[in-house]
């Protein structure tokens, strides 16, 4: 019996072992795993963070487009008023050179075209670049002559007055659109550059969610192999009582008196002991 205790002790020593040593294993990886809810945690919110930012980029952007789209309306209606008030100039100054049997200033500018581009492409003696040059400026007085005497008429000169201001509001508009055009691609790229931090922290708090779960798992198995150890315990301390027990080293503690007993014993006067009152006053807390 002495043997078949000794190895009922042993085993129960090997399971405490085992028990702690599951514990241990299990509070370090919970340890772990709060570290990684941790880091789990600051991800997720840092994740919001960069996809509430680029939904802003995102309400921006669209909002640009559409005043974008508002002012290229304002920038057609602005040329096609442009281009009517340089037609209406045109016709006045067609109407202009008829009346004055002058040469058609368009024709004039032809020529000078013409000179220019034959004098910056071909070769020529110092005579004829001479006469070229002398061609060019005669040309040029020639122009200038016909704007001098076209914009002393008050016509003309309201109408290309009034050419040069709905040509300046075209151009005003066409720079408007630009402008925001330019803010729209810059919202439009800050969106595109937050989303794909957003999916690197996606992908991120993906992994790290798995680790998570990895390092839970193993904690909750090594808190099931402390537990079942510590059963083990149990039961092996419940063999050893029995074996002590049978071979007289250990005596059975007497049953407690039960709680009635004692209050009808005390009804009738009876002697109740020091070990009789502390157990009825922990019966009745």
């Amino acid at each position: 019996m002495a043997d078949a205790i000794e190895e009922l002790e042993r085993k129960r020593a090997e399971c405490n072992a085992r028990a702690d040593e599951h514990r241990a294993k299990r509070d370090r990886l919970n340890a772990e795993a709060h570290r990684w809810a941790d880091r789990r945690a600051a991800v997720v919110d840092e994740l919001r963070g960069k996809s509430a930012e680029a939904q802003d980029h995102r309400r921006t952007r669209d909002q640009l487009n559409e005043e974008v789209r508002e002012a290229k309306r304002a920038r057609e209606e602005a040329n096609r008023n442009a281009d009517l008030m340089a037609e209406k100039v045109a016709e006045l100054k067609r109407n202009h050179v008829a009346r004055t049997d002058g040469p058609p200033v368009w024709r004039l500018r032809k020529e000078l075209k013409e000179l220019e581009f034959r004098h910056m492409t071909s070769t020529h003696t110092k005579e004829g670049e001479q006469r070229l040059i002398a061609d060019m400026q005669r040309l040029q007085r020639e122009i200038k002559a016909q704007d001098d005497l076209l914009r002393k008429d008050p016509a003309v000169e309201s109408a290309i007055q009034a050419a040069e201001k709905a040509r300046a509001e075209a151009e005003a508009c066409h720079k408007g659109v630009e402008v925001l055009a330019e803010k729209a691609q810059r919202e439009h790229e800050s969106m595109v550059g937050l989303f794909e931090e957003v999916d690197k922290l996606r992908r991120e708090a993906d992994e790290v969610h798995q680790k998570l779960v990895e390092v839970k798992t193993a904690s909750d198995d090594e808190h099931k192999a402390a537990m079942a150890a510590i059963e083990e315990v149990r039961d092996l301390e419940k063999m050893l009582y029995a074996a002590k027990t049978k071979s007289g080293l250990v005596v059975p503690p007497m049953e407690a008196p039960k709680e009635e007993d004692l209050f009808a014993r005390f009804k009738k006067g009876g002697k109740i002991s020091t070990e009789d009152l502390l157990a009825l006053q922990k019966g009745t807390r």
